[in-house]
């Protein structure tokens, strides 16, 4: 019997020094950096071996670093004799590896595009104005309500669906200080401030939308050969346009993670397995589904594994 699998791939707060250390010598990985790094004039892998940090969790060098170890560990798979997904989607920026490794976007054109994204984001905001926190033990009306209450005329608003209980709210940052004391009061276990310089996936990135909307007529698009589901609508797409589009409204629309890996358990799918650094969405799939395994191609010996369980069950 063949097993049904989806691969996902990790956004930011993933990253960290030296994250493909599990792929030693890999040919996949070093080209696939050196790559990035001549689209972007300078070299990536440097600075994921040397940080520092501070630099490392800067956006405009966190999402070209994410989507080029989410896409290196893909060409890994393939390289490998990975059989290829039934289904794919990224935790907001690793939508756009999910769309490289489904053939619509261009991995040079996808580097370039997500630096644009993020040098938007952190233009969108000045610095200091706004924030994210992470709320545990409150979601559904109480948690809109909770942040209804605490805006005040400011924007504040649920921006990640994560898993059961574990959502994040965005926002002015003043905002999202008062949403932590009412979120706190209204009987969430914890809130807590993100260290993060920009207030993803709410109204504040609108401005930054409007650039990416423009910026994307500019880019290549064709239609997915793996389907991959949207953060802001939990669909898939063909057309390029409507493709452009759902890219466009992530940025200033919630992460609907817990639906999307719900869809996925719904349609028969049996592994959605993390590919890229990190254990974030794996920790989140087994939060959210138990009809669905959920490890963490983190390094060689976990993409063989799989590969080989996949190939004994025949798919």
């Amino acid at each position: 019997m063949t097993t049904s699998f989806a691969f996902v791939f990790p956004g930011q707060g993933s990253q960290s020094l030296n994250m493909m250390a599990g792929f030693p010598d890999s040919a996949e990985v070093q080209s696939t950096f050196a790559e990035a790094s001549s689209v972007l004039g300078f070299d990536l892998w440097k600075m994921l071996l040397d940080g520092p940090e501070a630099v490392l969790n800067q956006t405009v060098n966190t999402q070209p670093l994410m989507l080029a170890a989410g896409v290196a560990t893909y060409r890994v798979w393939q390289a490998l004799g990975g059989p290829v997904p039934a289904l794919l989607a990224g935790h907001s920026l690793g939508e756009y590896s999910a769309l490289v490794a489904a053939g619509s976007l261009a991995f040079s054109d996808a580097v370039a595009l997500v630096r644009f994204r993020a040098e938007a984001m952190q233009n969108a905001v000045a610095a200091g104005e706004g924030a994210m926190a992470a709320i545990l033990g409150l979601d559904g009306e109480p948690l809109q309500q909770a942040c209804a209450e605490a805006a005040q005329g400011q924007v504040l608003a649920p921006v990640n669906f994560n898993s059961p209980g574990q959502v994040v709210i965005a926002g002015h940052r003043t905002a999202v200080e008062r949403g932590i004391e009412v979120c706190k009061a209204r009987g969430a276990k914890r809130a807590l401030l993100l260290p993060v310089s920009v207030p993803s996936h709410c109204a504040l990135m609108l401005p930054a939308a409007e650039q990416l909307q423009q910026r994307l007529q500019q880019v290549l698009i064709q239609a997915p050969q793996i389907p991959v589901l949207h953060n802001a609508d939990v669909n898939s797409y063909n057309e390029p346009e409507q493709i452009r589009d759902a890219l466009v409204r992530q940025l200033y629309s919630p992460v609907r993670w817990v639906e999307t890996v719900q869809q996925m358990a719904a349609t028969g799918i049996q592994i959605v397995a993390e590919c890229g650094p990190g254990k974030v969405l794996a920790g989140l799939g087994k939060r959210i589904s138990s009809d669905v395994r959920s490890p963490a191609l983190v390094d060689m010996a976990a993409l063989m594994q799989l590969r080989d369980e996949l190939k004994g069950a025949g798919t």
